[in-house]
């Protein structure tokens, strides 16, 4: 279990790019969470999220319960930048989820104003995966909890 534990949380501590790349994720995801569990943000909160999610739009439980802790603490983890990998992976399959049950893409470009019966663009989405990628192949970079956990356990087994 170790060796796959270190090479979940392996990183460059000097990645600038990865910093910046779940930085942008975490702040762009953040809110959607807020939302979903404490009402900040226009948001209705957790039990109005939980009520919408399985008797609106019929989700089961479970899986409305796991769309918002991965929002929420999935945003969190990736912004300072624990478990990246896994925080990124759990996103993408959230927002996967999102394409399949929720949106129904009609087009390229978004429609803040939707019409009736016309789905989100996918522009969002494809920028949102692809930094999503990233994180998952470059780990959380500098300034991450990853790379501070690697180095100390370098340190440790050099002593």
């Amino acid at each position: 279990m170790k060796p796959f534990i270190n090479r979940l949380l392996q990183t460059n501590s000097k990645n600038i790019a990865a910093l910046i790349v779940r930085l942008a994720v975490a702040a762009a995801i953040f809110p959607h969470g807020a939302q979903k569990l404490l009402g900040w943000f226009g948001g209705r909160g957790f039990s109005e999220t939980m009520y919408f999610f399985t008797e609106m739009i019929h989700i089961p439980w479970m899986l409305a319960l796991l769309v918002i802790a991965v929002e929420f603490f999935g945003s969190l983890l990736l912004a300072f930048g624990a478990f990246t990998r896994l925080a990124a992976l759990s996103l993408s399959f959230n927002f996967i989820g999102v394409l399949i049950v929720d949106i129904g893409v009609s087009r390229f470009f978004m429609n803040w104003q939707k019409a009736a019966g016309q789905g989100e663009g996918l522009e969002y989405f494809i920028l949102l995966f692809g930094l999503l990628i990233a994180s998952m192949i470059m780990g959380g970079g500098a300034a991450s909890v990853d790379a501070a956990v690697i180095s100390k356990k370098q340190n440790t087994s050099q002593e």
